[in-house]
């Protein structure tokens, strides 16, 4: 098939017509001087960008989560509380499991105990119903007295669960039947498609090549998607005979991504590991959590190395970024660090010295300000640093880590523009990157000849865009391998 997207404006103010044959970009010519083949898409001065990517994803958890209570808008723990309880009454069908996602305890008046949560239950007519919420970074878990016996955490003190036990209670938790989640899926995978987004890197915790690989195999075709792993499933990654970005089925479409290793926790945690404790904490645990001590993390990014396969190292705390950038300078490995909220001055021109990727949420910032303010103090001036690494020459990747925050590029995009959103002042406006940068940062290949036809179609000028305007951005077609993905503007 043969498509000509004609009177296409780029970012750079060229006004090109763009051909595409099958999967691949086969000519970019100046408007109306070359004749061209095919079919004819008058874009009429629309601009068009290379399909934007998402870095990091949860893709299961993000499906899943629209279906899930809402609790990012509690402003305390007994708020939270009281609209899980609320939600109960308004759905008594659901009368086994509820599980809320979202919550931000770090600047709570009060603190998430099992007991708040039996209270608000009280009158529950369904007193073994598991009632199980899910913090916004994915870290923490926060259960009642039946989700405790359930997940056999018998006599816990408090209900609240954090790190590799927070982690087994949400794997649990996925246990929906697979038709059902796949169907989840697909209706996730399109809405991403109508918001620009051609392909993930997905991060799910159960074994992803796996699942995608099933789904692809019964037709899914809306992304292209980048299947990580973790630790414990690196024997079947091996068994899969591949090296990290080789493809995982005939279309192309599915290949296999890089090791997960978590290294530390999360800033709402309060366990991302530091140099420094955490403003007013004392003793163990003030400085964070590392999740993988240093020797081990190097063995298994050898391992990695061995295998021919990048690693990704979720490092949220500048101590642990620090050591994320010792295990990548030892062993050679390629890769990535998930995340890198804070990063120490002197690490930063590390990560271009090594060839590492800083894959950051830029969105991340907004919602985490005030925590890290609150937490982490003059730090924070060293909080999502684009600009400095931008300006060390660090490749910048950015994503949403979805469900942590919404899978739309253009929040991410725009929070890396703007540092802001709503009305308030931008964060550390001195860390803006330019639309130009965010855009690269957020893509995979450019429009050129021979590059992947994976191409969106603007239905605005984003470098006319305030805040307001550039995050909710108009995308009119999306094509992914030379086939429409989304598509209002034929």
């Amino acid at each position: 098939m043969t498509v000509t997207f004609s009177n296409a404006r780029l970012l750079d103010g060229r006004v090109v017509d763009v051909t595409v044959t099958d999967a691949a970009i086969t000519a970019v010519t100046p408007a109306g001087e070359v004749p061209a083949p095919g079919e004819h898409v008058e874009l009429d001065g629309h601009v068009l960008v290379p399909g934007l990517w998402d870095r990091h994803t949860h893709f299961t958890q993000w499906a899943q989560s629209s279906r899930r209570v809402q609790l990012g808008d509690a402003p305390s723990a007994r708020d939270a509380a009281a609209a899980l309880a609320a939600h109960a009454r308004a759905h008594p069908e659901v009368d086994t499991v509820l599980v809320g996602v979202g919550f931000r305890d770090a600047l709570w008046p009060d603190t998430p105990s099992y007991a708040l949560l039996d209270e608000a239950f009280d009158d529950d007519g369904t007193p073994e119903r598991s009632v199980v919420a899910i913090s916004a970074d994915l870290h923490t878990v926060w259960l009642n007295s039946a989700a405790l016996r359930a997940h056999g955490f018998y006599e816990h003190p408090s209900g609240v669960l954090r790190e590799q036990d927070a982690f087994a209670v949400v794997d649990a938790l996925d246990d929906v039947p697979v038709e059902t989640a796949d169907s989840w899926v697909h209706a996730a995978a399109e809405a991403a498609a109508a918001r620009g987004v051609v392909g993930i890197v997905d991060f799910e915790m159960d074994f992803a090549p796996g699942a995608w690989r099933r789904r692809f195999a019964a037709g899914f075709d809306e992304l292209r998607v980048s299947a990580g792993f973790y630790p414990d499933r690196f024997d079947d990654a091996l068994e899969l005979g591949v090296g990290g970005g080789a493809p995982l089925e005939e279309s192309g479409l599915l290949t296999l991504g890089p090791l997960k290793v978590i290294s530390d926790g999360s800033l709402n945690t309060r366990t991302a590991y530091l140099h420094e404790p955490y403003a007013g904490r004392l003793g163990d645990g003030a400085r964070g959590v590392l999740s993988v001590a240093p020797e081990e993390l190097i063995a298994l990014m050898r391992r990695a190395v061995s295998a021919d396969l990048p690693a990704a190292v979720h490092a949220i705390g500048d101590h642990a970024v620090a050591h994320a950038l010792d295990a990548f300078a030892i062993t050679g490995a390629r890769g990535s660090i998930e995340h890198a909220q804070l990063v120490a001055h002197d690490d930063v021109h590390r990560f271009a010295e090594l060839g590492v990727v800083a894959s950051v949420q830029p969105e991340h910032a907004m919602d985490d300000r005030d925590i890290a303010e609150h937490y982490w103090g003059r730090r924070s001036a060293r909080a999502f640093p684009l600009r400095a690494l931008a300006d060390a020459g660090a490749e910048l990747a950015l994503g949403s880590d979805a469900p942590v925050a919404p899978l739309d590029p253009w929040l991410v995009i725009a929070s890396a523009v703007f540092r802001t959103r709503g009305d308030r002042a931008p964060w550390h406006g001195e860390q803006a990157i330019t639309l130009e940068q965010a855009v690269a940062a957020s893509v995979r290949s450019s429009i050129a000849v021979g590059q992947p036809a994976d191409l969106v179609v603007l239905g605005a000028d984003p470098r006319d865009a305030d805040v307001v305007a550039l995050r909710g951005q108009p995308v009119v077609a999306t094509m992914v391998a030379g086939r429409f993905s989304y598509d209002a503007i034929r």
